[in-house]
């Protein structure tokens, strides 16, 4: 076993891996960036080297720092996490070359998956079910738009070496195609160094439906059951749970067999996550993963497995711990991902300080957290705070108890994901096992998730409007929940007394995306980078047209006019930084 291992990664993961390692009696070692120097998983680690500045690029993505660190602290392995260098075999390459073991597959089986191109030729060749589409990337707009017919819309363009929903664009129609596949390539350049784009038959309301596995270097292949995923905004994953409600023993036979000859096709070892799309009784490879996911832990739940303990021990050459017989499915885990981010402004990111924090407990609850009360969540990383999972007998009353435990969480300071989670969970919906896809799309039913907008004590008070504030009052012995509403200065005063406490301050609206709009001025409801300006000055445009498109927290997030008009003022470009309340621009 190793004596020491570097884990290149931050926030939860990189605590979660820290855990697994020092119950194996192996040494850790943390890296950061200079914005990082206290964040929680520095602390949980044995050792912390600083690897640089907040840009990714200068820090969590630089290859030879990285190295230069583990060298210098004998670490003889490299733990990626996801994210940042889980998925590059040039790093998996660039560790071999330096003698560090890399805790993950092969590089060639990394190149393989990585291109989903390459790895869709495959598992065409192996046998194994594919989306309906292309093989090869197109090179441009004008092939898209021939190989679009032969296929039929709509068509999903996607970045040869995406994931994680980055890259990934859809087209209802040939109008929408070049929006879509230029968008697809940005992505794919910006997140993955690849603009290469390949189209497949986009499937209107497919599930989402995973399995994982894991193989070792004895030849041994097998995988753990499936989880379903189909929750997701912008193709990306909001929920996760284990069984999915739609499989049953003969389908979980069956994709489980389509998942480990994918694994042995291209002599894969590690953990990794064969991804695919069910549609009805059909089940469709869509790529997979080659690394530990953020979801793994549902799947530990449900089966008792650690599968990050079960990958440092493949990485080191041991033989897995567990044959196919010995995996068995119990009861039920569903995971929610508690991120910074505004579902009332369609999911815009909402960076910002915790200023309080307070984790749910009790049976069958496990939080993966990488965060605490004063943690920065900052738009240079992931929005993600935490993941709440939960585990009981059945799916019903795990849904219960995830229900309590996110009433339990709170978060104070920016807006999250809890009160989506929250209202998600109690809908028809999810009780029927449905994917939610047209609830997670309903900007009405999303603006109403809003968090009242409550000033903090001391903020934004005036006379001259009405606030509502909540409190407990004990009467004979007994509490009561009470809602006061009324002038600001009289409930900013109103201290509690003897038998008259204030609960935790609810989460303010605070943070966020969509358009943020007051009168003739656009302003930016967040800070980012504008990565694209769609109009010109003096152009007009009607409400609901697109003006510019802002990255923030790696994602995308279109703003798009707020009425009809001219543009009288347009005082961005290309990749200039805006903050939140910035003009975008003017439309009369």
């Amino acid at each position: 076993m190793f004596e020491k291992v570097l884990i290149a990664n931050r926030g939860e993961i990189s605590i979660r891996v820290a855990r697994a390692l020092r119950e194996m009696g192996v040494g850790s070692v943390a890296v950061y960036s200079e914005i990082d120097r206290d964040a929680p998983h520095v602390r949980e680690a044995d050792e912390a080297f600083l690897l640089g500045p907040a840009p990714p690029g200068e820090s969590y993505l630089n290859v030879e720092k990285i190295l230069e660190v583990a060298s210098s602290a004998g670490a003889e392995a490299i733990h990626p996490g996801y994210g940042f260098l889980a998925e590059n075999a040039p790093f998996a390459a660039a560790c071999e070359k330096a003698g560090i073991t890399f805790v993950g597959p092969p590089a060639k089986a990394i190149e393989a998956m990585g291109s989903k191109t390459r790895a869709r030729q495959i598992m065409d060749k192996a046998g194994v079910p594919i989306v309906p589409g292309g093989t090869s990337p197109v090179k441009d707009v004008a092939a898209a738009k021939k190989q679009a017919k032969e296929i039929g819309y709509p068509i999903a363009c996607k970045a040869a070496g995406g994931g994680g929903g980055k890259g990934f664009r859809v087209a209802e129609s040939e109008d929408q195609l070049e929006e879509a596949f230029e968008g697809a390539s940005r992505e794919g350049e910006k997140f993955f160094s690849d603009p290469t784009v390949y189209l497949e038959r986009y499937l209107e309301d497919p599930r989402h439906v995973e399995v994982q596995v894991l193989a070792d270097s004895k030849g041994n292949v097998v995988h753990l059951g499936e989880r379903d995923c189909s929750v997701q905004r912008r193709h990306q994953k909001l929920i996760e749970e284990s069984p999915a409600p739609h499989v049953d023993e003969e389908m979980r036979e069956r994709i489980g067999k389509i998942a480990t000859d994918a694994a042995a096709a291209v002599g894969y070892r590690s953990a990794g996550t064969v991804e695919g799309l069910q549609v009805g009784e059909d089940y469709f490879f869509l790529e997979m993963n080659t690394r530990v996911q953020v979801e793994h832990c549902v799947t530990e739940m449900a089966t008792g497995i650690d599968i990050v303990r079960e990958q440092i021990r493949i990485a080191c050459g041991e033989p897995l711990s567990i044959a196919q017989e010995d995996v068995e499915l119990r009861g039920h885990a569903i995971e929610c991902r508690i991120n910074a981010e505004a579902a009332h402004k369609n999911f815009a990111p909402a960076p910002g300080t915790i200023t309080g924090y307070r984790e749910p407990a009790g049976p069958g609850v496990r939080v993966d957290s990488g965060a605490e009360a004063g943690s920065v969540i900052s738009p240079m990383y992931d929005p993600m705070i935490a993941k709440l999972i939960v585990w009981d007998n059945d799916r019903e009353t795990a849904t219960a108890r995830m229900r309590r435990a996110l009433d339990e969480y709170e978060i104070d300071g920016l807006t999250t994901l809890i009160p989506f989670h929250k209202a998600l969970m109690a809908t028809k919906q999810w009780a029927d096992g449905e994917t939610c896809r047209d609830l997670v799309g309903d900007r009405e039913w999303l603006k109403s998730l809003a968090p009242e907008a409550v000033p903090a004590d001391g903020e934004g008070d005036s006379a001259d409007h009405k606030v509502a504030r909540d409190y407990q009052v004990e009467v004979g012995g007994k509490l009561f929940d009470v809602k006061v509403i009324g002038d600001a200065v009289a409930a900013a005063a109103g201290a509690a007394g003897p038998g008259l406490k204030k609960p935790p301050r609810r989460e303010r609206a605070a943070g966020g995306g969509g358009s943020a709009a007051s009168g003739d001025s656009l302003v930016s409801p967040l800070q980012g980078t504008v990565l694209r300006v769609a109009v010109e000055k003096g152009a007009e445009v009607s409400e609901g047209d697109l003006i510019c498109v802002i990255e923030a927290m790696k994602m995308e997030n279109e703003i798009t006019a707020h009425k009809s008009g001219k543009i009288t003022e347009l005082p961005i470009s290309d990749g200039v930084a805006v903050s939140n309340g910035d003009l975008l621009a003017k439309i009369e």
